[in-house]
């Protein structure tokens, strides 16, 4: 594992544990064993270090979409299979997230957000972009302005029900039936 990405992690285990405010760089660079002075070599700030936690977050999107979601699949697989790679991707990281918003909400990277969701803006694009030459979805379907809708909502639907109240099964069951009964009508010719 490279220094930066050591930090990285290190960071999201200090955060976790001690809350942004509670949390030094020296208690960061203990957990990665590295010198204070590499720390900066990478990031002014530990709220610097906020882009590249979500870079991650996004970075295991993508994998878990890839690598669940089969592209000849009928559109509702495909929407299903969607909906539990993000709802299991932010289940995973729902400390992690919590932390990652709170840290951009008290800094100029907020501007970045969009960059680094754009990987996978674009991943969902793609997917819109092969189901319309399906015939599967609407043809007058912006696939670059429906991929960030649609990544809105799921995401918000997830972190209803991770990030909002206490974990309820029954609760994720139904949020995703509706979620995806939703989707399929917003996108179907």
């Amino acid at each position: 594992m490279d220094k930066k990405t050591k930090i990285v992690q290190a960071s999201i285990e200090v955060f976790k544990e001690k809350g942004i405010e509670k949390t030094k760089i020296s208690d960061i660079v203990k957990k990665a064993e590295i010198a204070q002075g590499t720390f900066y070599l990478y990031f002014p700030s530990k709220l610097s270090v906020m882009p590249a936690i979500a870079e991650q977050i996004v970075l295991q999107l993508i994998k878990k979409v890839e690598a669940n979601v089969a592209l000849e699949a009928p559109l509702q697989e495909q929407l299903s299979q969607l909906v539990d790679a993000i709802f299991q991707v932010t289940g995973e990281f729902r400390d992690v997230t919590v932390l990652v918003y709170a840290g951009f909400s008290t800094t100029e990277n907020m501007s970045e957000w969009e960059t680094i969701y754009t990987p996978f803006y674009d991943l969902l694009a793609s997917l819109l972009e092969t189901n319309k030459s399906r015939h599967l979805i609407r043809e007058t379907i912006d696939a670059a302005r429906t991929a960030k809708l649609v990544l809105g909502l799921i995401e918000t639907a997830a972190e209803q029900v991770y990030l909002y109240d206490a974990y309820d099964a029954q609760k994720e069951a139904e949020q995703k039936a509706e979620l995806l009964t939703f989707l399929e009508h917003a996108l179907r010719p």
